[in-house]
C-alpha cells in the first residue's frame, strides 16, 4: 500500500496556492455553504409556476418524521381520482390505517423469511440483509396495492395520524430490536428440527407486534361513516361502511391495471425485475419493475396527465434538489466549478457505484409542453405546506432524464410490447441490487 509522504503533501500545498481562484472559493464556501456557494440562480429562475397540462389538485400531505412518501403518493393517487369523481378535492385517506396494517404484515413476512433461511449462516448475506432491515417505513407502489386490497381504505378523519406515525424512529428501535431478538429464537427452534413450537413462537411474536402496533398508533378502526361536502356544499353521507366497503364502493377497483415503469441503465431494458426482497404481504402483489428507456417513462406520463390521471413516481430528491424553495433541477448546484474539479458520472454509473438510487415517492401532477417536448413537470410532495410552493415542487426536465426511476402508469398508455413483458415472468433480483 502507498504511504503518502510529506513530500507528497508539499506539492499539494503548492499546486493549490498556484490557482488565485482557489482562494475566491475557500471564502465563500467557508462563509455561506457548498451549497449556498454554488447556487445556480440562473437554472432556478428558468423554472416557473405555469404548465400547460395540469390535474386540478389542492391541499397537499404531510408525513413528517416518517419514512411513509410511497403510501402518501399512493394515497394522493386515489384521492385525486376520489375528487374528480365526487367533486371533493380536499378529501384525504388516512394513511395511518395503512401503516398499521404495513407493520403487522412485514412483521410476519419477515419471520416467514427467517424460518426460511434458517438453516443458511447468520452471516449468509441474504441472512444479513433480512437482518440489516426487518420493519421499515419505506416502501412500493406494490406494496401499498397488497394493503389496499386487503385491509382496505378509511378517510383521514377515520383514523387520525397517531405522534409516532409522525415521528417513527422510537418505535421503529424498539420493533426492530424486538424483531431481530424473535428471529434468533424461531432460526434455532427450526435448527434443531423443532417445527411445532417454531410455529408456536412465530404466532406469540406476532401477537406481541400487533400490541406494540396498537399502543404506538391505536386500533384500526373496522366501521366508520364517511361524511364530507364536495366542491359546491352539497352535503354527503353514508354510513356503518368497512373500510373494504368504501374502498370497493368509491374506488374503482383497477389497481391491476398499473403498470411500474423503472429506468436503470445498468440493467437490460425492456426486462421485467422482480423484488421478492421488498413484498410486504404473502400472497399479495409482488413487488416488480419493467426496465426501459426514459422517453417510454415520459411518455406514459404526459399521456396519463393529459386524460387527467396523476401519477406515482420514485426517485433521488436528495440531488440537485432545493427544498425550502421547491425546485428539482438538475444543474442547480455548479459545485464541480466552485471546488475546482470535474464529476461527470453517468446514470448508470451512478447506479452501479450507489452514488444515487430511488429515495422518495411523490406524485407528477402536471407537466409543461414545448412543441410537444416536456420542459418541466408539476410536483405534489409530502411535505406539508412550507416545502417549496404550497407543498408543490417544479422540476426541470433534465432532472427527470437523470434522478427519477420510476412511474406508475395504466397500460392503457403503454404499447402493447410494453404490457406484454410486464404480464411475462420476471427476474428475481438480490436484496442488495441497485433497483433496491
Amino acid at each position: 500500500m502507498h504511504k503518502l509522504t510529506m513530500a507528497e503533501i508539499a506539492k499539494f500545498q503548492k499546486d493549490y496556492h498556484e490557482k488565485a481562484q482557489n482562494n475566491v472559493a475557500k471564502l465563500a464556501v467557508v462563509n455561506n455553504g457548498l451549497l449556498n456557494a454554488s447556487y445556480n440562480h440562473e437554472g432556478a429562475n428558468k423554472l416557473n409556476r405555469t404548465f400547460s397540462i395540469e390535474v386540478p389538485t389542492d391541499n397537499v400531505t404531510n408525513q413528517k418524521q416518517s419514512g411513509r412518501c410511497w403510501l402518501f403518493a399512493a394515497l394522493n393517487t386515489l384521492r385525486h381520482k376520489f375528487a374528480q369523481t365526487n367533486k371533493a378535492k380536499n378529501f384525504t385517506l388516512s394513511q395511518s390505517y395503512l401503516f398499521f396494517w404495513d407493520r403487522i404484515e412485514r412483521a410476519n413476512i419477515f419471520f416467514e423469511n427467517i424460518i426460511e433461511t434458517a438453516t443458511q449462516p447468520l452471516d449468509d448475506r441474504v441472512v444479513q440483509s433480512y437482518m440489516a432491515a426487518p420493519d421499515t417505513d419505506g416502501g412500493q407502489w406494490a406494496m401499498a396495492v397488497s394493503l389496499i386490497r386487503k385491509y382496505g381504505l378509511v378517510p383521514s378523519y377515520a383514523q387520525a395520524e397517531s405522534f409516532t406515525a409522525n415521528n417513527t424512529s422510537a418505535f421503529n428501535q424498539a420493533l426492530n430490536m424486538k424483531l431481530r431478538q424473535d428471529a434468533l429464537i424461531l432460526r434455532n427452534l427450526v435448527k434443531n428440527n423443532k417445527l411445532d413450537e417454531a410455529e408456536e413462537k412465530r404466532q406469540e411474536f406476532l401477537s406481541a407486534v400487533y400490541q406494540m402496533a396498537v399502543i404506538a398508533f391505536g386500533e384500526p378502526v373496522q366501521k366508520f361513516d364517511l361524511e364530507f361536502r364536495d366542491d359546491e356544499g352539497k352535503y354527503h353521507m353514508d354510513a356503518n361502511l368497512s373500510p373494504l366497503d368504501f374502498f370497493h364502493n368509491y374506488f374503482e377497483d383497477d389497481l391491476d391495471d398499473y403498470v411500474v415503469l423503472f429506468n436503470a441503465p445498468d440493467h437490460e431494458f425492456d426486462k421485467l425485475y422482480s423484488l421478492p426482497f421488498e413484498d410486504n404481504v404473502v400472497g399479495g402483489s409482488p413487488v416488480k419493475f419493467l426496465n426501459t428507456k426514459i422517453d417510454n417513462l415520459k411518455a406514459a406520463a404526459i399521456a396519463q396527465l393529459k386524460a387527467g390521471e396523476t401519477i406515482w413516481f420514485g426517485c433521488d430528491v436528495g440531488k440537485a434538489s432545493d427544498r425550502q424553495n421547491g425546485i428539482l433541477s438538475r444543474d442547480l448546484y455548479l459545485t464541480d466549478l466552485v471546488l475546482g474539479i470535474k464529476t461527470n458520472l453517468s446514470k448508470k454509473e451512478r447506479l452501479l457505484t450507489r452514488a444515487s438510487g430511488s429515495t422518495h415517492a411523490m406524485t407528477l401532477v402536471g407537466v409543461d409542453l414545448v412543441n410537444d417536448n416536456p420542459r418541466q413537470w408539476k410536483v405534489e410532495n409530502s411535505w406539508g405546506e412550507k416545502a417549496g410552493k404550497n407543498g408543490y415542487l417544479v422540476m426541470d426536465d433534465a432532472w427527470f432524464d437523470e434522478y427519477l426511476f420510476k412511474v406508475v402508469v395504466k397500460k392503457q398508455y403503454l404499447p402493447e410490447k410494453l404490457v406484454k413483458i410486464w404480464e411475462g415472468p420476471a427476474t428475481a433480483v438480490k436484496p442488495w441490487d441497485s433497483m433496491a
